[in-house]
């Protein structure tokens, strides 16, 4: 049928609008992309172009509580490709394999993978500065030397176990691990615009994203005491040859931990060197066993809250042994300790003495205190691997179990555990979560980002029942089987422990782990430090091992902690072979008939010059020294004015 030119026309005047229409439709969204979502576009585009070079962050350092680095990094590069830019493979291969360390072969398949960015790995991570400067000057296309950081622990295996060690990209273990997110910080990179086959666009520039540093890790560490810890566990491994070694020190008023040290020990920066056992356990808070007489304390402390004893005018006579459920439990002293004080009880760590306080309590009471001071379960200590430890459940507690328990055996501790529990006995009954980080600080204004604030778990004895505890473990020290733990001019406090070993569900009659708690000053005490010995060779008894460890560790701390000798403190107890210290008299401006009319036995002396007045004289005046000391006198003639 033939179309008539009406129809046409109106046939070809619609095509035209709808053709106009999409026309003007096209323009208003060409017109509606480019104004309202251009940009994002754009950035979208040039997104999918852009190759990003990583740049790690550098990782917070951790420091001592005085500011003493204990873990830092030190610059590390690393060689980097971008295959789709790398022009001749077989000669960038074979140049870069001799000073990679690696094979031509093994270089070549990683610099032409089909990927983006390839680490030139083992041979090209962490390199050191003058193997970077050599890489860099090759000029070779697509071979780019990023900046990396490698993990430096400086003073090797000091507060290993506390620092634990960093991996590749994130702690393992310790502190590096416990608070890695805020050691890590926010990577940056390097980025370029790149086609789809990877080769750099004409006529684009670098973006450089700078990294955030993570946060620096400031501990309740002293490095200084830390050194001394070590110092003498190392001593004790070389003479007594333990299977291992614990040792913590806190301030009993904050929880801080100012010291934490096992043994065996390791080197973070090459903890690869050293068995997974070794690395993996820390023993001050993994280490769990029967504590003995240090235990006690926990004992005493209920008894004298809940009034169950008169420490100084109340007797109790011990024959050497103790009934209790068709059981004979022994004093540690064959015959016994006969008539004494509860406060000489104390002193001689007695075990019949405390099964009585034990029964005095009843198991519902005692098992209450125990669990008061944090037996049973963590103390929360802001390290990974913490044990629990174990109690007996109450409805298993016979007169046997009770009575064990009085004075430490049957019960399950940790290191951690112990130290908390005595530092709540002697600062006041407060009982405190340990804790080794201080403060989280900016790197690069040094101003305190987060500081950790000590945390009251709960009060469990009042200050006066404190106050008492306090007397009665110094006068351990000072008159009982602490005493190799007194040091002279400081109130010290403390208790032995010696516990027998399970081995195969049976006590051993020869493995034993011996231990000391002791704290100072005993009337404001300012440190404690609790040290145990598993199976030290020779004899075992924890006032002959421990406390001589314990008392090293703690004279030198004191000077440490600016803590200045008292005047009063409890007359030290000394046997018949022991030789006690005097003070040295002020001699100057005397005369020789002066000296021997007043002298007493005390010292010896020796006379240097003429003259008949002593003008010098060494040691000097109020010198404390044992008794029989040489006192060396210069005499002269003493100048007179005319």
């Amino acid at each position: 049928m033939k179309l008539s030119g009406v129809t046409v026309r109106k046939r070809l005047f619609v095509g035209f609008m709808l053709i106009a229409i999409g026309f003007v439709a096209l323009i208003a969204r060409l017109v509606y992309v480019q104004l309202w979502h251009g940009a994002e576009l754009s950035e979208k585009a040039e997104n999918s172009w852009r190759r990003n070079i990583p740049v790690t962050a550098k990782r917070g350092e951790i420091l001592d509580r005085n500011g003493e680095r204990l873990a830092y990094n030190v610059s590390s590069p690393t060689v980097m490709a971008v295959p789709a830019q790398v022009r001749e493979p077989e000669r960038t291969a074979e140049q870069l394999a001799p000073l990679l360390g690696m094979s031509k072969e093994s270089v070549q398949k990683l610099i032409t993978k089909r990927e983006l960015i390839v680490s030139l790995k083992p041979g090209g991570r962490k390199i050191d500065l003058e193997l970077a400067a050599k890489i860099r000057d090759l000029h070779l296309p697509g071979i780019v030397v990023a900046e990396d950081n490698k993990r430096f622990y400086p003073n090797e295996t000091l507060a290993a176990h506390i620092l634990g060690f960093a991996g590749v990209d994130k702690g393992l273990t310790g502190v590096e691990a416990k608070y890695n997110a805020a050691l890590t910080g926010v990577g940056g990179s390097v980025s370029f615009l790149a086609d789809a086959g990877g080769n750099l666009m004409p006529n684009s520039t670098e973006k450089y994203a700078p990294p955030r540093d993570g946060l620096n890790l400031q501990l309740t560490i002293d490095k200084d005491i830390q050194t001394i810890m070590e110092r003498e566990l190392d001593q004790a491994m070389l003479e007594l040859k333990p299977k291992q070694i614990v040792s913590i020190a806190m301030d009993p008023n904050t929880g801080e931990i100012l010291a934490m040290a096992s043994r065996p020990g390791y080197d973070p920066g090459n903890y690869s060197d050293y068995p997974s056992e070794v690395y993996n356990r820390n023993l001050p808070i993994w280490m769990t066993y029967e504590p003995g007489s240090t235990f006690k304390i926990i004992t005493l402390a209920a008894a004298l809250e809940e009034g169950k004893v008169n420490l100084y005018n109340e007797h109790f006579f011990d024959p050497g042994y103790v009934e209790v459920g068709g059981a004979r439990l022994r004093c540690w002293k064959k015959g016994g300790h006969g008539s004494q004080t509860f406060l000489e009880v104390v002193q001689n760590s007695c075990n019949p003495g405390f099964v009585t306080l034990g029964n005095r309590l009843g198991k519902e009471v005692l098992f209450d205190y125990i669990t008061k001071f944090g037996f049973g379960k963590k103390t929360g200590i802001d390290m990974s691997g913490e044990a629990s430890g174990i109690l007996f459940k109450l409805d298993k507690v016979g007169p046997v179990e009770l009575a064990t328990t009085a004075f430490g055996q049957g019960v399950s501790v940790t290191p951690i555990q112990q130290i908390a529990a005595v530092a709540a006995a002697i600062n006041g009954g407060k009982l405190l979560q340990p804790h080794v980080a201080k403060a989280f600080i900016h790197p690069e204004t040094g101003l305190v980002v987060d500081e950790i604030k000590p945390e009251l778990v709960r009060q469990v004895i009042s200050e006066d029942t404190s106050s008492k505890v306090r007397d009665a473990l110094e006068h351990v020290v000072a008159e009982g089987s602490g005493k190799n733990a007194f040091i002279d001019g400081y109130r010290v406090g403390g208790k032995t422990g010696t516990a027998q070993k399970v081995i195969n569900g049976r006590y051993s009659p020869d493995e034993h782990i011996v231990s000391f708690v002791g704290f100072a000053p005993a009337d404001d005490p300012q440190i404690v430090i609790y040290t145990a010995v598993d199976d030290p060779q020779g004899i075992q008894f924890g006032g002959l091992i421990a406390a001589p460890i314990v008392k090293r560790i703690m004279e030198d701390s004191l000077h440490i902690l600016g803590v200045e000798p008292r005047e009063k403190q409890v007359e030290r107890k000394y046997l018949y072979n022991e030789t006690p210290l005097v003070t040295v008299p002020n001699l100057v401006g005397k005369t020789i008939t002066d000296i021997y009319e007043d002298m007493n036995m005390n010292f010896m002396l020796a006379k240097s010059g003429s003259g008949q007045t002593v003008l010098h004289q060494a040691p000097k005046p109020g010198t404390r020294v044992e008794r029989g000391t040489t006192i060396r006198i210069y005499m002269g003639q003493e100048e007179t004015e005319e």
